[in-house]
């Protein structure tokens, strides 16, 4: 990570890298956003969309405003509400009367562990979308795409007019994403993979970190192989003895920065939860067991 933060990153400049798109990246880097948060200005012909508009940092906003120029911006959009990506949304909107359209709030009325401080509880839309409603402007329709499984309130969008889609942080060249339970769902997050899959239409993904994804089919058909190997890695865990989450992050992630094990201990929850629900592993507070092993 430090490799990364040394690199000169193009922050505060808006780079156009596809027909109707800028991006803006945030210096916000870090192990789980790399090289930060990229704010994507959708549109060219007076009137704008901003997708994730990231960190509520006085260098970011001016940057996005100096982009934005002129322009009327119909709608501010969020894929989900984590701190690196929604908090933006209020002092842009305050200072260009536009609306924030997206993504549900995040309710959290569970107990269980979790992560709160990720998570924006002041984000406030104006108006949340569901799959398939649309936001547009002159030249550009966005089209809501629920994906849930990162959080439960992800979005995509697809722009209609290029077949880019913004894919937030459900899909990644540079990581695959963490799935932290109680909100982080592995059955949902796996289901969303197939979704876009089977959507075929989607010729380029822009997501909130890292490059561009150029070969969209095929990066997602891998990480449901990738998924599928991780349950298959548990499993065998599991059988070995190791029956703590504790006990497996460490033979697993081998070779992993040691600071992303914690995050990668949730990945392996949300596995652990989704085969109790398919009935293959049952749990005793930490304990894990397979359904009929001895």
């Amino acid at each position: 990570m430090d490799a990364i933060r040394d690199i000169d990153q193009p922050y505060t400049v808006a780079e156009q890298i596809g027909p109707l798109v800028r991006r803006v990246l945030a210096r916000n880097p870090s192990p789980f956003t790399y090289t930060g948060t990229q704010t994507y200005i959708v549109g060219d012909a007076g009137n704008v969309a901003v997708i994730d508009p990231g960190p509520d940092e006085a260098e970011h906003l001016d940057a996005l405003l100096s982009a934005i120029g002129a322009a009327k911006v119909r709608a501010i959009s969020c894929t989900h509400t984590h701190r690196d990506h929604s908090p933006g949304a209020a002092p842009l909107a305050a200072r260009t009367g536009a609306p924030i359209i997206g993504c549900a709030p995040l309710t959290l009325e569970d107990d269980g562990p979790r992560a709160d401080a990720a998570f924006d509880d002041a984000y406030r839309p104006d108006l949340v979308l569901t799959d398939g409603e649309a936001i547009d402007g002159e030249g550009w329709t966005l089209r809501a795409v629920a994906t849930p499984g990162h959080t439960s309130n992800h979005l995509c969008f697809a722009l209609s007019e290029t077949g880019a889609l913004f894919t937030g942080d459900h899909v990644m060249g540079w990581s695959t994403s963490v799935i932290s339970p109680p909100d982080g769902d592995m059955t949902a997050y796996m289901a969303s993979l197939q979704k876009l899959y089977d959507r075929g239409q989607d010729t380029v993904y822009y997501p909130a970190h890292g490059a561009a994804v150029e070969k969209p089919r095929q990066l997602v058909r891998g990480m449901i192989g990738h998924r599928r190997q991780r349950e298959k890695q548990i499993l065998r865990q599991i059988e070995a003895g190791r029956t703590r989450i504790a006990e497996m992050v460490p033979q697993m992630y081998k070779g992993v920065d040691e600071r992303l094990w914690p995050a990668a201990g949730r990945s392996v929850l949300a596995h652990l939860i989704d085969l109790e629900r398919r009935g293959v592993a049952v749990r005793d507070e930490e304990e894990w067991t397979l359904i009929g092993l001895k």
